[in-house]
């Protein structure tokens, strides 16, 4: 399905500095369903500045129908030593009453599209093992490849 054939009139477009409010209700909102509803610290003056500010590190594709953000994606490029620069894809959600209507697949494909202009060597994500959605959703595209042997680690300033 493409944003063309897309039953309602569903717009997937960069994300502007004017979106932050949107996008930080569907960040708590993608808190709470991964069972982290107090994990979100970030507040909107910085999430924006690192957006928008002097020195971007994340960009996102937005999703809006009738001018109403559904979802986003949103990424970062991060550099591996053995392949070069990657799309880091660090989050897409779609609020739970637009799940399942193929947004997410229209806002993944559009950042495959996106790695693919700017020379990037592919597209990094994760999915919580428990996250059956997710994982059955990226499934779906060949090549993607799961790789349990990797621990994560986080040290948090």
């Amino acid at each position: 399905m493409s944003a063309a054939n897309f039953p309602e009139k569903l717009i997937i477009r960069q994300a502007g500095k004017h979106d932050i409010p949107a996008m930080m209700n569907l960040i708590r909102e993608l808190a709470k369903y991964e069972k982290a509803p107090n994990e979100v610290t970030v507040s909107e003056e910085v999430f924006s500045d690192a957006g928008f500010g002097a020195h971007p590190v994340w960009w996102a594709y937005i999703a809006e129908i009738d001018k109403q953000v559904v979802g986003f994606a949103l990424y970062h490029i991060r550099y591996s030593t053995w392949k070069g620069p990657m799309m880091y894809l660090e989050d897409i959600i779609v609020t739970e009453d637009w799940r399942g209507k193929g947004i997410g697949k229209l806002l993944f494909e559009q950042l495959i599209i996106t790695a693919k202009e700017k020379n990037l060597k592919g597209l990094f994500f994760q999915a919580l093992d428990w996250n059956e959605d997710a994982i059955n959703f990226y499934k779906k595209y060949k090549g993607v490849q799961f790789d349990d042997s990797w621990v994560n680690c986080t040290l948090h300033f």
